[in-house]
């Protein structure tokens, strides 16, 4: 898989050469080259066709073994997706590090007013130590944990 991205972050097209790819595939054409890696991002577009399009493609595909298209299909999706699945790790790692936030001892929960009347009471009564103790209390809305966030300047 690492053959194919090294080869779609190096190899370039010019628009006489896969425009009328670009058209059948309902995308629109390029007007100056562009890189393989820019190209793969469009929907519409399917890595092995592209890389079918070069001499230098089909020696990569002759080289890749039985799995070519395992290993091609991998390399695509992992390029389409990649700013999602950054994102997501990144939501991830915020909401890990909220859920280890301490909510500090002395804490009156009755004064958190814009805190719902029963997410006050539970809160007052169970004294979670941290946020995401507190997110997992029946009762306590998911608006209470971000007033409660607010509250500790978070």
């Amino acid at each position: 898989m690492n053959k194919v991205l090294d080869f779609v972050k190096t190899e370039k097209y010019r628009p006489e050469e896969i425009n009328d790819y670009l058209k059948g595939a309902g995308t629109n054409e390029i007007k100056e080259s562009q890189k393989l890696e820019r190209l793969i991002l469009r929907p519409q577009v399917k890595l092995v066709e592209l890389i079918k399009r070069s001499i230098r493609g089909n020696e990569l595909i002759s080289s890749l073994g039985k799995r070519v298209f395992e290993m091609i299909e991998s390399a695509e999706i992992k390029m389409k997706y990649n700013g999602y699945i950054e994102r997501e790790k990144d939501v991830a790692e915020k909401i890990k590090r909220m859920n280890e936030l301490k909510i500090p001892d002395d804490i009156d929960f009755a004064e958190l007013k814009s805190i719902s009347t029963e997410g006050r009471q539970k809160l007052s009564r169970i004294r979670p130590e941290t946020i995401g103790m507190a997110s997992r209390i029946s009762g306590v809305s998911p608006a209470d944990i971000s007033v409660l966030l607010i509250y500790l300047g978070k």
